[in-house]
Formats: C-alpha cells, sequence, structure tokens
C-alpha cells in the first residue's frame, strides 16, 4: 500500500509556531516516546542526561549556519546562497527570477553579480567581479514560518554552542537546546552535515514514493566513526545526524569516515538501523522530517504525540520545544 503525503498532515494552531526563542537554551519542554512501551510522557530537556545509560554515544551535527540571504543594492533582488565554488562563483535561488536571467546583473555591496547560468531547477549560477563581505551584507536565512527578519539576536540563538564547520543555510536545531555545561557532562562525537534549503522544501507529490528528496554535504572524521562504531547505542540529536549514520550504514554496514553527500529519504516501513535514540524538534505537516521520525518510532505513536503536543501546548518547530524517541 502507497503511502499518501496527507497521512502525515496534522492541524496546528499558528500560536505553537515558536518564532523566537527562550531566555535559556536549556529552558525548554522534552517530550519523551517510549518505542518498546508505546508510551508518551512529558518532561524537561535539563532532563534528557537521565535518560541516557551506560555505553550510549550522543552523536551531534557541528555545522555552522552562515548568512545565506542578501538583498541588491537596490533592493529589487533577493539572493539565498545555496553553494559556492569558491568566493565569486554562487549556485542561488533568486527572487524576483524574471529579473535575473542570462547574463541580467545586478550589484551588491558595490560589487557586480552577473547570472552565468540557470540550472533545471532554476537556481542561478551568479559571478561576481569581486568578494563581497557576507557577514556584513548578509542575512540569515530564517525559515518562512517564523514570519520575520533576522535579529541580531539570531547570530547567537540560531546556532548551536558547538558549531564549528562553516556552510549551513539553517540550523540543526535539536542542538539549539544544549548548553556547553550539558554538553560537557556527556559522552559525544560530532559529524558535519551542512543543512540546505531543501530541508524546508514542501512535499508536493501525492504519493512519498514519488517525492525527490534534496542532497546534502557531510564528513565523518576517523575519530568520530570509530567512537560511532563502538557505541552500545547511538543518540542521534537531531534528524540531520539521523540522515548521514543511517546512508553510512545502509551503503557500508557501518560507519566509516569520509566526506561525501547524501540524499537519503527515510519514511514508513523503512526500519533506522544505525541509531537508538533520537532526540529531534517538532517537524512541520507533510515534511520529510516528520515522515523520518515517524520511520524510527512508528506512525501511529507519532501521530499521537504530536496530537498530544497540541494539546499540551508545545511550541513547535526551530526554536520550539523537543521530543526525545527511545
Amino acid at each position: 500500500m502507497s503511502l499518501r503525503t496527507d497521512d502525515f498532515d496534522y492541524a496546528l494552531p499558528e500560536e505553537l509556531i515558536a518564532s523566537r526563542p527562550l531566555a535559556r537554551r536549556d529552558a525548554s519542554r522534552m517530550m519523551i516516546v517510549n518505542r518498546a512501551e508505546g508510551t508518551i510522557t512529558h518532561g524537561h530537556f535539563t532532563d534528557f542526561p537521565t535518560f541516557l545509560r551506560d555505553g550510549d554515544l550522543v552523536a551531534l551535527n557541528n555545522t555552522r549556519v552562515v548568512p545565506s540571504r542578501f538583498f541588491s543594492d537596490d533592493g529589487k533582488i533577493e539572493i539565498v546562497r545555496l553553494d559556492g565554488a569558491g568566493p565569486l562563483v554562487w549556485k542561488c535561488l533568486v527572487r524576483p527570477g524574471k529579473k535575473m536571467r542570462l547574463g541580467a546583473t545586478t550589484t551588491l555591496g558595490g560589487a557586480t553579480a552577473e547570472v552565468t547560468g540557470i540550472l533545471e531547477g532554476g537556481e542561478r549560477i551568479i559571478r561576481f567581479d569581486r568578494e563581497i563581505d557576507i557577514e556584513k551584507l548578509g542575512h540569515l536565512a530564517l525559515p518562512h514560518y517564523m514570519k520575520r527578519e533576522d535579529e541580531d539576536a539570531d547570530r547567537e540563538r540560531y546556532q548551536t554552542v558547538y558549531a564549528r564547520e562553516d556552510g549551513a543555510i539553517a540550523a540543526p536545531t535539536a542542538g539549539l537546546h544544549f548548553t556547553p555545561e550539558i554538553l560537557a557532562a556527556l559522552p559525544h562525537t560530532f559529524i558535519t552535515l551542512h543543512v540546505g534549503v531543501g530541508t524546508f522544501a514542501p512535499v508536493k507529490a501525492d504519493l512519498v514514493t514519488e517525492h525527490r528528496m534534496h542532497s546534502e554535504r557531510f564528513a565523518v572524521s576517523p575519530d568520530a566513526a570509530e567512537a560511532l562504531n563502538a557505541a552500545a547505542r547511538i543518540v542521534a540529536v537531531g534528524t540531520t545526524v539521523t540522515r548521514v549514520l543511517e546512508h553510512l550504514h545502509a551503503t557500508h554496514g557501518r560507519i566509516v569516515p569520509g566526506a561525501g553527500e547524501t540524499d537519503i529519504f527515510l519514511y514508513p516501513p523503512r526500519e533506522l538501523q544505525a541509531i537508538g535514540a533520537l532526540l529531534t524538534n517538532f517537524h512541520l505537516p507533510k515534511s520529510t522530517l516528520l515522515m523520518l521520525v515517524s520511520a524510527f518510532a512508528g506512525s501511529d505513536l507519532v501521530r499521537e504525540a504530536y496530537r498530544q503536543a497540541v494539546s499540551e501546548k508545545y511550541r513547535f518547530f526551530s526554536y520550539g520545544d523537543c521530543m526525545l524517541v527511545l
């Protein structure tokens, strides 16, 4: 039986969408979903360490969000940088596209930007005549559901405390709850996956199997691979970590070091093999991330968890509360 995208829909009151973070990173609520017992309980993120057992290893994504949203000097063109082949050539989304056809130019920070290519998906290849100051001119590409522009405070809070490797457009949001103190008390390792704009791409296909999954770049160090393979149980912090580890396990049967790209699409009834527990935020209706969580915990249990989350007024999405699936 084919899964329909509508099977992963749910009603969410707009007031439950968290558009700003709490005053303290670790103040979020945490729902605990026990797969073996089929139970759902409620606690706080500060309880997270109490659910770890001997031999566990917490795996986190140390990507760093970089400013990726830009506006031309005249304010008429919006550019979202997706990737770069060096500082002068960018792969971008642009709006409005009709003003940025092949050969069109605009200026950004005084530099001339010319469209030198248009890809199949409408993305533009833009070449600059000189380098621009990305940190000064760029904005964080906050998710559309926050319905606001980025602010100075987001430069810190839309970033994990352990972010190190530049390259993400969006934050690995399950990691936003961690403080240096909580992290220091846990057995942990880092992998890197640069979260792309495809994370927020809606699933437009009626059938899940017809959706074309986006690809994202990852890297796993030899030390991290060794630690992950030796762990009795991997506790993945976020869907980004899960995608990398499941990709490697499906490809090699274990976690191997190296860099690459993954377009793995995880949805029921596929069983996840690499991870034993998952900390994740609450995801958008009909999203590939909700499908991933459903593959791990089971669609019925996740559906009930989300029903309770709405009923108990959890805070949803990037700056929201979290769920621990055991």
